[in-house]
Order: C-alpha cells, then structure tokens, then sequence
C-alpha cells in the first residue's frame, strides 16, 4: 500500500492532508507514504518533520500520482475547479481519491472521476452518525471558523469586546449577535463570550435553543412556526420566501442593536439564505461589523461580496473565503486526525484497502467506482437512472 500526498494548489489554500503525527500512524503500520516537497510548509510543518515520521519526501507531484494507490488532499476535483484538470488526467483506474469534493454543488466532478476508473470519497459527506463523528472534517473546519470568524469581527471592530471599568470612564462590553448556530455558530457565541461580549444567537431550528445556551449566549425567540426547519443530518432547511420575509421583518429590531454580527447560516450545496438585507444594514449603527461566513455560497447578507471587505451605509461587512486555511497548523491537526479515522476504517490491519459498501460510511462517501457514480443522492442530481445495491469490495495489496 502507497498513500500519497501531494501539496495542495488551490490558489490561497495553506492546508495540506495530513500532519506528520498522522503520517506516522500509517509508516508505523508499514504503509508508505510519499510525500510532496513542501507541503507542510504553508502550515507550519517542514520537510524533515515528516521525514522524522517515516514519509518519503519527493518533489516530483506525478511520482505521486503515478505511484499512490490512494491520494489525500484537502480540495481535490469539484472544490477546486481552478486548476486541478491536470491531477484529474494524472488518475488512473482502480486509484483511490480521499477529500473535500463540494459534491452537492459539483457534482459533475465525480462523474469526471468515474471516467478514468479512480475511486472518489468526498469527505463531506460522512454522515452525521456516532462513530463517525472522528472523521467529520466539515465539523472541524466549522469549529475554526467560529473561532476565527470572531477575530475577525473584533479586529475590525471600533469596539472592545469585554466592559471595562477604568479610571477615564467604563466601557460598555460589545453586543454580538451569531445568526445560524451550528458548529461554527456555537464556537463563535463561545468564543465571543471569553472575550467579554454580551452575546446573542437565533438559528431556525427548535433544537438549537438549549446548545445556544449551553454556550453562555442569549437565544433570541421571534415569532415564527419553526416545526419542520430542520432536515436531514441537523442542518437547518431551507424555507420558503414568506418564512423569510416574516423573519427578515422579526429580525430587523435586533440586528439595529448589535455592534458585530457573524453569520454563518448554510444550506448544503445551495446557495445561503439571505438573512441580512440592505435595509438591515441601514438600521445598524456606524462603525457596526458583520462577518458573513456564508459568503463562499452568496451570503447570508445582501451586501457581502465573496473575498473582499466593504463599507455600505458605515457598516464594516467581510466577506471571507476558506476561513480555516487562515488557521493552517491546528486545521491541518484536525484534517489529518479526521482522515486517519477514516484510513482505519477502510484499511485493515495486514496493511490492504477494503471498501465495504455495506457500511454506512463507505456507501455515504464514495460518490466514484469503478467508472460510474453509486451515491444515489449525486445520480439523482446528474439525472442517473438508480442503481441496485452494491456489495462491491475493492482491495489493494500492501505494497513496499
């Protein structure tokens, strides 16, 4: 068995698979590693660190390609569509393909796959089960998010977050508010928290409530029937343009009363529900700022424009891409630790690759095999006919 790593080339993207204490949890089974020159370098992990930890260190990208029987990477085909037509020509049949895909947004990138006979297995849709909580790299990049997400807001902020009592007068701790509290939301309410600011949360969902909570934040109630706002895998689901506007009406008075907003509202592979509108931005006070991490997927604010910082009507609104890139070291930590989970799983212990598509995980996450596409959510969106059940396996011998 080869494992091969090669450097991310996602333009901005610091991340690289694996840590070196990952590497080594698979030299120390026997498995090689081959791994690109420099590739941990953007995230504060050097060369002879994975040498330490048993990787063969190449600078040669197609040696890894040509020699790897399963390939790691943080944005493989489908999350990264800028420049990865090269690696794509560079798979071969029966190559095993582990990442972050953006299969419900992309999902032609795994048809691409299938074609050259590689195996795909989109990280982003591990399912949201027990045991499967170790290998769910959605949930960790989000936790980095959440804490990020309100550095930044504090930077930009005129602001100090914590009341102070001083002798020139006391200060008035910050207001925030986090809109969509899921993983990222509820560690950007914790986050906020420790630094002092009176903090508020709202999420659609019921059951968010007691997590709000939970975190020290305020859960802000508005009066809507919110029964079946959540869908599959506790992520909220998107609701009809009345509900929205019904909301948008709700939430105007609470908005004008924040000085910082995060939102971090996502609907998976469609685009963010506007929560914000310009007429909200109006009613904010000067020198207010809102983080909007939904801007990868539109925004959930009107005004955000993807990657850039604005000011409209003296509201400070940032619209960032790949927050956790911004955290590459611990980022990297939690990647790695999320896919050596996964490699456990599909990996027996003589060192051979078995793909069990009887197991939950397996049939939830290979969206490629065997030159077609088996996940029955991605034919549907590539207008597939439905397959039967596969009881398929794939094995790859251990190799030196």
């Amino acid at each position: 068995m080869i494992i091969g790593i090669p450097s991310e080339i996602k333009t901005g993207e610091r991340r690289v698979a694996m840590s070196p204490v990952n590497v080594k949890s698979l030299t120390d089974k026997g498995i090689k590693v081959l791994f690109q020159a420099n590739a941990g370098d953007a995230s504060g992990y050097p060369d002879a660190e994975y040498e330490q930890a048993g990787a063969t260190i190449t600078t040669d990208r197609a040696e890894i390609f040509a020699a790897a029987d399963i390939l790691l990477q943080v944005q493989t085909f489908g999350s990264n569509n800028d420049n990865s037509d090269g690696d794509l020509a560079s798979l071969r049949s029966g190559q095993v393909v582990i990442g972050m895909m953006d299969p419900l947004a992309t999902p032609s990138a795994a048809q691409a796959v299938a074609g050259t006979g590689a195996t795909a297995i989109a990280l982003e849709l591990v399912p949201r089960i027990s045991r499967a909580q170790s290998m769910d790299v959605l949930s960790s990049m989000a936790t980095l998010a959440g804490y990020k997400a309100v550095l930044m807001g504090a930077s930009a902020s005129p602001r100090i977050f914590p009341m102070l009592m001083t002798a020139a007068g006391t200060l008035k701790p910050a207001r925030v508010l986090i809109m969509g509290v899921g993983v990222a939301g509820l560690q950007a309410c914790a986050t906020a928290k420790r630094l002092g600011a009176l903090v508020e949360a709202y999420d659609v969902r019921p059951a968010a409530r007691e997590q709000i909570i939970s975190v020290g934040a305020k859960p802000v109630e508005l009066d809507l029937d919110t029964g079946e706002s959540e869908g599959a895998g506790g992520y909220a689901k998107a609701q009809g343009e009345d509900f929205l506007r019904r909301q948008r009406e709700l939430m105007t008075a609470v908005i004008a009363e924040q000085d910082i907003i995060i939102t971090t509202a996502a609907i998976p592979g469609a685009k963010s529900p506007i929560l914000v509108t310009e007429d909200m931005v109006k009613a904010m006070k000067p020198g207010s700022v809102i983080v909007d991490l939904a801007a990868e997927r539109g925004g959930n604010c009107d005004l955000t424009q993807q990657g850039k910082t604005i000011i409209a009507h003296g509201v400070t609104i940032i619209g960032p891409e790949n927050v956790p890139s911004e955290l590459a070291y611990h980022a990297t930590q939690m990647y790695g630790k999320n896919l050596q989970t996964l490699l456990e799983l599909i990996i027996d212990g003589e060192g051979n690759l078995n793909l069990d598509f009887k197991d939950e995980i397996v049939a939830g996450t290979v969206v490629a095999h065997r030159g077609d596409v088996p996940h029955p959510h991605m034919r549907k969106l590539l207008g597939l006919p439905e397959l039967a059940a596969s009881t398929d396996t794939i094995d790859v011998k251990k190799g030196a």
